[in-house]
């Protein structure tokens, strides 16, 4: 078991998710076909050797509670030092909201932190998308002696993020808020020495400071420390939008990305409660698209991801669509650029078009 724990934010999601995020948290969000967005997060932990594993979360979780179970997919189902679910305890009794920020979060958890036999601490978002080789960036974090590592990418993000500046001997020595801004991108996914986080955390509660990126680093930063970077190569996105969440699942309809997001040396672990294949009909039409198991597909599917026990009839056409688990497509449907979430069901001859740009949303349960 390698030397460190883990620690996955699985307690917030983006407000510009919208309905997708109404009933759960964006690390619980259904993706390319029969994944959750934290099995990647679980998954690279996994892949390092890292089974003690804590999830903080705070609400909307009954979702990702049902998906995670006791941790037995990433063989995380220990009787000590496994997968852990982390409810907000240690907060004041008149806190009723969420998390001011990331360092807050830490601060409701640090007594676990602290206590852990490990000397290192991974910290990464549940609503990260890519498949990060922990192993490496590991390696080279405790090779290089210091206190923090960010992990970052070279692909700029449409929506806000973070990005750092290097100097001269190639660790971080600025953080920069804009998205324009020259840098490398964060994927706030990093790797710190247990001593320095614990520390980091009890000095900026002291001092009301709730923010990871603004205050505590940007303290940190102004103080004249030096953060070392990992430089993630394979594919990356994060998901904060709908159009984001959208882009992201349809990347998957190209070999490279699934490539880079599912090599064969770091596999991706999901629950997989799917017993039976899915079955094409005679007037099944399917082209350049991800479907799941357990689904009955009679009409044309285009450029679309399928999840679990959806029924495409006979006629029903599907263009560059999502379809959560359990949709029902009737006789004459046609969808084009449409996100159905789960349970959704559309009666014959529905006709719902949207675009690349804004993809129509249909709520989990709809009928139409």
């Amino acid at each position: 078991m390698t030397d460190a724990k883990g620690i996955i934010f699985a307690y917030s999601a983006s407000p510009d998710l919208g309905d997708l995020v109404k009933q759960r948290t964006a690390a619980s969000l259904p993706f390319a076909g029969r994944y959750r967005m934290i099995d990647f997060s679980l998954s690279s932990m996994m892949n390092a050797g890292i089974y003690d594993v804590g999830v903080i979360m705070q609400r909307d979780y009954q979702s990702l509670l049902d998906h995670l179970g006791s941790g037995k997919a990433w063989d995380m189902d220990r009787k000590s030092h496994g997968l852990r679910i982390l409810p907000p305890f240690g907060l004041p009794e008149f806190h009723h909201g969420n998390y001011s920020g990331t360092i807050e979060a830490l601060s409701a958890v640090i007594t676990y932190i602290e206590e852990s036999r490990q000397n290192y601490v991974v910290l990464m978002l549940g609503s990260l998308c890519a498949n990060v080789d922990l192993t490496a960036a590991l390696k080279q974090h405790i090779a290089s002696g210091v206190e923090i590592t960010a992990i970052c990418t070279e692909k700029n993000i449409s929506s806000q993020h973070y990005k750092y500046v290097c100097g001269e001997d190639g660790l971080i020595s600025e953080i920069r808020y804009s998205g324009d801004a020259e840098g490398l991108t964060a994927m706030e996914c990093y790797i710190v020495n247990k001593k320095f986080l614990v520390d980091m955390v009890r000095n900026a509660m002291v001092m009301n400071q709730f923010r990871f990126h603004k205050e505590a680093l940007d303290g940190f930063f102004k103080k004249g420390g030096k953060m070392g970077v990992y430089m993630h190569e394979g594919y990356v996105s994060f998901i904060r939008t709908i159009d984001e969440y959208y882009n992201a699942n349809k990347d998957l309809l190209k070999p490279e990305n699934r490539r880079t997001l599912f090599p064969k040396d770091r596999p991706v672990k999901t629950k997989n409660n799917e017993i039976t294949s899915t079955l094409y009909g005679e007037g099944a039409d399917c082209r350049n698209s991800l479907i799941a198991d357990n689904c009955w597909i009679n009409g044309s599917v285009e450029n679309s991801i399928i999840f679990p026990g959806v029924t495409v009839s006979a006629g029903a056409k599907i263009k560059n669509s999502i379809l959560m688990r359990a949709c029902s497509v009737e006789e004459g449907v046609e969808l084009n650029c449409v996100i159905a979430d789960k349970n959704v069901q559309f009666s014959e001859d529905v006709t719902l078009v949207g675009s690349d740009r804004l993809p129509i949303v249909v709520p989990k349960g709809t009928v139409i």
